[in-house]
C-alpha cells in the first residue's frame, strides 16, 4: 500500500486489488462514461467477468493496483506476464483512470507502480496494446518513451461491435524507469495523466 498525492493536493491509496475489491470494481467500471469502456477487452461491468479477473491474481497470471478515494475506486491497472517461455521477458500493463482524477499525475504514479512490478518479476520490456481510437492514450505513452511497433488493421472490436485496429506499442523497461524518474523529479505533470 502507499498513499500518494496528486497535482491538486488530493490523497490516493494506492495497493493490490483483492477480492474484497469485487463490488467496488463493478461499480468503478459501472460509472465510467460509455465511450472510455468502449475499448476495454472485457465487459468489466459484470461480476463474473471483475471475479474471473480477480482469480487471474490469485492464480499469480496478473498483477492488479487500484487507486482509491475514501473506499472508492477511482483506477485499475495491471501487470500481466506470460507464462509461455518465449514472451517470459515481456510484461504487458493496462491501466485506466476515472476522468475527474485524469490529469492530475494519477496515470503517471500508477504507471511507476507497474514498472516497479514489473522490475521485480524482472521483465525487460513492457508491451500496451490499444485500439487505434484511442489516440490520447497513444500520446501519453509515446511520452513516457513507448514506441508503435505496428497496427494489425480490423484485428479487435470495441463493445459495440466495430472492428478497429490494434496498436502495439513497446518500451525497453530501463527506458521507462530513466524517463518516469524524469516526470517524478520535476514534478511536470502538465503531460501526465
Amino acid at each position: 500500500m502507499k498513499q500518494v498525492e496528486l497535482k491538486d493536493g488530493t490523497k490516493v491509496l494506492m495497493r493490490p486489488m483483492t477480492a474484497d475489491d469485487l463490488e467496488r470494481s463493478v461499480a468503478f467500471f459501472a460509472a465510467l462514461p460509455a465511450e472510455d469502456r468502449a475499448y476495454l477487452r472485457r465487459d468489466v461491468t459484470k461480476r463474473d467477468v471483475v471475479r474471473q479477473r480477480i482469480e487471474e491474481i490469485e492464480s499469480g497470471a496478473t498483477q492488479r493496483l487500484v487507486a482509491e478515494i475514501d473506499g472508492e475506486i477511482v483506477a485499475d491497472g495491471a501487470l500481466e506476464i506470460s507464462g509461455e517461455e518465449w514472451k517470459k521477458h515481456l510484461g504487458e500493463i493496462r491501466l485506466i483512470v476515472a476522468r475527474p482524477f485524469r490529469r492530475q499525475g494519477l496515470g503517471v504514479l500508477m504507471t511507476y507502480e507497474l514498472y516497479d512490478l514489473a522490475t521485480a518479476a524482472r521483465v525487460e520490456e513492457i508491451i500496451v496494446k490499444l485500439m487505434a481510437p484511442q489516440e490520447a492514450g497513444r500520446g501519453i505513452l509515446e511520452q513516457l518513451g513507448f514506441e508503435q511497433q505496428t497496427i494489425i488493421p480490423d484485428y479487435v472490436q470495441d463493445m459495440g461491435g466495430g472492428k478497429q485496429d490494434l496498436v502495439l506499442m513497446r518500451c525497453d523497461l530501463e527506458a521507462l524507469w530513466r524517463r518516469m524518474e524524469d516526470f517524478l523529479s520535476t514534478g511536470d505533470w502538465e503531460h501526465a495523466r
